[in-house]
């Protein structure tokens, strides 16, 4: 799957949470922003994640920051996939696995130095 792809995943996705599905994922993200204490570099994921939650919009801009690190993206990608699979809310679960192609991508492939 490619980038754009996925951007455009997590439009819908983030476009079709309900308004429960958005309190959940703020709820959730403000979980995570406690858990990684002052990475910065998470939390300014983690708070990106919820304002496109709270617009209802990704408004464009899905990319992984650059400034992650591949433990950084290593670390996020299996707390999203812990919401993606416990999570009973269909609208957050599907939201989180958008979420999980979008890390999964910044990933280096096989083979990368």
């Amino acid at each position: 799957m490619s980038d754009d792809h996925h951007s455009v995943y997590l439009e819908r996705a983030v476009a079709a949470l309900t308004p429960a599905g958005r309190a959940r994922v703020d709820e959730l993200l403000e979980q995570l922003a406690e858990a990684v204490g002052g990475r910065e570099e998470l939390i300014r994921f983690a708070l990106a994640r919820k304002a496109e939650a709270d617009r209802g919009s990704t408004g464009g801009t899905t990319a992984v920051p650059a400034g992650l690190t591949e433990q950084d993206v290593n670390a996020l990608l299996q707390g999203f996939i812990r919401i993606r699979d416990q999570e009973s809310l269909d609208d957050v679960g599907d939201w989180a696995n958008a979420v999980v192609a979008l890390l999964e991508d910044a990933l280096p492939g096989p083979g990368a130095a």
